[in-house]
Order: structure tokens, then C-alpha cells, then sequence
């Protein structure tokens, strides 16, 4: 729905089931048609659509498909305006695990899959906004081994670049591919995205090659990278890292990384962890997904890939006080989930007030994917209440 001065506001369709284009147009004409008439029968709303590689190869080599999209959006009244390309193969009922990055920005697989998704956009995109592509973090940290890897990301980013300008060359639409910060991956940190954007992608050298790609100078290929080339700021992730969320949001401006989509997401907080926070949260480790686990204790950052490992350690010294945040999407509308557990739904807060004195992105999405494995007393009726609970409460907090 759009917002005004606020931007257009959605949630992500990677919450249902999605990973073919058959599963996806299913999920896509039964739920959010249902969601725009709780939310704004009257007016248009936008959408966030799950487009994986398999559905990406369908739609790209299938005009009668694009035509069927295009056809059902506008009978709706509704308008595409983000793609979520994070996740390329399967994503729900089995485990995902780190494999959720893979392949990473090295590869001509996420390259090829994220130009098809760009293609796409162009034709099937609101005329009226600038899609963005939803993409990793460039790949899983654990697996960049040398600078060789960083070069062989910005390469292909880069790649894309090239790709999003001479798409809006011959086309006229401004495609934008937003990389996403996560735990665990290469851009993680604030200060780690900050970096690869001034300091490598952003480096004489990268615009020069750039700048030769394109026929064009190394000043002009700056334009071209801050045009297409941004993140998607996902609130939940920055919150996991104990970051100051004011203070992220306004590095990221001040250095002129733009934020193409900023990401409504609640995290897990455990504020006190004790040995009874431990065995309750023992039922929540047993997820298909990784649970990212940062602990601060006397002050330090220690990172945890999964629950299972912030477990080990505490077992082997449970003493002293210590706050646990991790990386598993709760409800936004939730500032407590009971049994010594609360939420980071403070850090949604304190962005959207940031976002309100100083709109920062056009595009803003709620992205509470794990409905499907969420606790059962978590589940608020069916997902077209649990969704349009969320789309509330993210509307009231720019009221």
C-alpha cells in the first residue's frame, strides 16, 4: 500500500509456499488478494514476490506466463514492486541451513538467476517505482578464505550492474539489486557493508573496470553503481548484532549506501539467559532454518551459528550474566514471547521513527517467513490474520 512520503508498504510472499512458479501463482492468487481486503480494499496494493530461480527460468522463457502475471495484478488492483531472489532453489519443508546462500555472488548461476529476475521486473514491474531485487549477503563468511573471493563478488556485482544500466537503457525501467546483511555472512555488519561499498566496490579500480564495460568514464560508472547497486536494511539483523539502529541507519546515509528496501523483521532476545532460558529455548533450536545466535556478555560480541552452539558454551560455563539475541523471524506485533523470552520489536520502533523524520527508502516489506514452523501459541488464526496483524502494526508506528 502506498504510504505516501513513507514509501510503499507490503510483506514478503516467501512466507507461503513458493518454490516453483506453480506453487507460487497458487499461493500468490489465493492469500493476497484475501490481505488487500482486510489491509486497503479501496486502494491499490503492492506486492513482494517470491520469484526463485525455477520460477525465474518459467517466467523469463514464458511470455504467456508474464502476460498471466501482469493480467492478474492489474484485475486485483494490485502492483508488483519487489522481488525476493535471495533464495534460489527450495526453501520450505526441508533443512536449509547455510544452503540458504548458496549459490553465492561468486557464481554464474546467482548472476544469470538475478538478470532473469531483473527482466522480469522490467516488464512486469509498476511503471510508477523502481523494483528492487532482494539478494544475499554475497555469500556465507565461513567460506570467503581470501581477498580473492571479495574480488570475485564485486566482479559479478559489478556484472549486474553493467546489466540493471543497459536494461534501463533500452527499456527506460530502473532495476535495482538490494544485498541483504545477515549473521554469519560477508556483509554482516553495518561497518563490514559500509566498507565493500566505499572501499571495494567503490575503488578506482572497480569503477575503472566498470567505466570500461560500459564505455563510459570512471565518475559516470559511480552514478551507475549508486543508482542500482544498494542493500535491503532488514532491522532484525542489525538488532541480532546489538547494533544502534539510529546510528546504522545514519552510517549508511552518510556514506551513501543507499537503502533500496528497509525490512520489518522481529528477532528473539533473551535478556537474562539462566539455565531455565536454556531448556525452554531448547524447542526452538529444531528449525530447518539457521538461528544465528549473538551473545554480549561483560560487554564482548560472541557469534554462535546455531542454538545448539550458544548451548555448548553456556554448559560449559554458565556463570555470570549474559543477553542472547537470535536470528529466528518472530511476529513484529510481539514484544514478548513468554517463557523468559522477549522480542527485538523495540529496534522495529526505533528504525520506522529514524524512517519518519528522515525517509531513508521508497520500499518498505514485512518479512516474518517462519509461519510454518513457529510454535503453535504463536499463531494468531490462520496467515491471512497473522499477516494483516503485522501490516497493522508496522502502518500505526508512521501514523
Amino acid at each position: 500500500m502506498d504510504l505516501g512520503k513513507y514509501g510503499h508498504l507490503t510483506y514478503s510472499t516467501l512466507v507461503h509456499p513458493g518454490d516453483t512458479w506453480e506453487e507460487m501463482w497458487a499461493s500468490l492468487t489465493n492469500y493476497v488478494p484475501k490481505v488487500k481486503a482486510r489491509v486497503c480494499p479501496d486502494k491499490p496494493f503492492g506486492v513482494s514476490l517470491r520469484i526463485s530461480n525455477s520460477s525465474a527460468e518459467t517466467l523469463i522463457n514464458s511470455p504467456e506466463e508474464r502476460n498471466k502475471l501482469k493480467a492478474f495484478l492489474a484485475d486485483n488492483d494490485l502492483y508488483l514492486y519487489t522481488v525476493n531472489a535471495f533464495v534460489f532453489g527450495p526453501f520450505k519443508n526441508q533443512i536449509v541451513k547455510e544452503k540458504v546462500y548458496e549459490p553465492d555472488w561468486r557464481t554464474e548461476e546467482r548472476l544469470r538467476y538475478s538478470m532473469n529476475v531483473a527482466d522480469i521486473l522490467a516488464e512486469v514491474g509498476a511503471p510508477f517505482v523502481n523494483p528492487s531485487i532482494q539478494s544475499p549477503p554475497l555469500g556465507f563468511k565461513p567460506r570467503v578464505t581470501d581477498a580473492s573471493v571479495v574480488e570475485a563478488y564485486a566482479h559479478n556485482v559489478r556484472r549486474m550492474a553493467a546489466h540493471l544500466h543497459r536494461l534501463r537503457e533500452r527499456t527506460g525501467r530502473t532495476i535495482t539489486l538490494a544485498l541483504e546483511p545477515e549473521p554469519y555472512c560477508y556483509l554482516e555488519t553495518t561497518a563490514e557493508t559500509v566498507e565493500f561499498f566505499t572501499k571495494v566496490l567503490r575503488s578506482e579500480q572497480s569503477l575503472q573496470a566498470l567505466g570500461t564495460d560500459l564505455g563510459i568514464s570512471a565518475e559516470e560508472a559511480r552514478v551507475v553503481l549508486r543508482r542500482h547497486i544498494g542493500t535491503v536494511y532488514d532491522i532484525c539483523h542489525q538488532a541480532v548484532e546489538f547494533e544502534d539502529i539510529s546510528a546504522s541507519l545514519k552510517s549508511l546515509v552518510d556514506n551513501d549506501v543507499p537503502v533500496f528496501k528497509l525490512q520489518e523483521a522481529a528477532a528473539m532476545q533473551m535478556p537474562d539467559v539462566t539455565r531455565e532460558t536454556v531448556e525452554a529455548l531448547r524447542k526452538w533450536s529444531d528449525s530447518v532454518y539457521l538461528t544465528q545466535t549473538i551473545e554480549r556478555r561483560n560487554g564482548k560480541l560472541t557469534r554462535f551459528l546455531n542454538l545448539e552452539d550458544a548451548f555448548a558454551a553456556f554448559e560449559k560455563d554458565p556463570t555470570g550474566h549474559r543477553e542472547w539475541r537470535t536470528h529466528y523471524h518472530v511476529p513484529v506485533f510481539l514484544e514478548s514471547l513468554g517463557d523468559h523470552f522477549k522480542t527485538t520489536r523495540f529496534a522495529i520502533a526505533e528504525a520506522l521513527a529514524f524512517h519518519k523524520a528522515n525517509p531513508l527508502s521508497s520500499q518498505l516489506e514485512i518479512e516474518t517467513y517462519t509461519w510454518d514452523v513457529l510454535p503453535a501459541h504463536l499463531k494468531t488464526g490462520d496467515i491471512v490474520d497473522y499477516v494483516t496483524l503485522e501490516l497493522e502494526w508496522v502502518q500505526s508506528q508512521l501514523i
